[in-house]
């Protein structure tokens, strides 16, 4: 099933670290902690994943950067 993204939204580098970081498992305080930034930057930065690529979760934060190719396996 492929849903439509908001691709006219670019995601910067520091939300593409932050994506990286929620696809390990990574809690919102642990990023803030581990890319020395506020919790609320980390926050901030989540909730602007969450809309530009127009999901709902984590979950359809990794399926669309899947999908887009912001994620990869390596």
């Amino acid at each position: 099933m492929n849903y439509p993204v908001n691709s006219n939204k670019s995601i910067t580098k520091r939300e593409k670290q932050v994506l990286s970081l929620i696809a390990y498992e990574f809690s919102t305080k642990q990023i803030a902690d581990k890319l020395n930034v506020a919790y609320e930057t980390a926050h901030s930065h989540r909730k602007n994943l969450l809309r530009k690529l127009d999901v709902k979760n984590s979950a359809g934060l990794i399926r669309v950067a899947f999908e887009i190719g912001h994620l990869s396996i390596h």
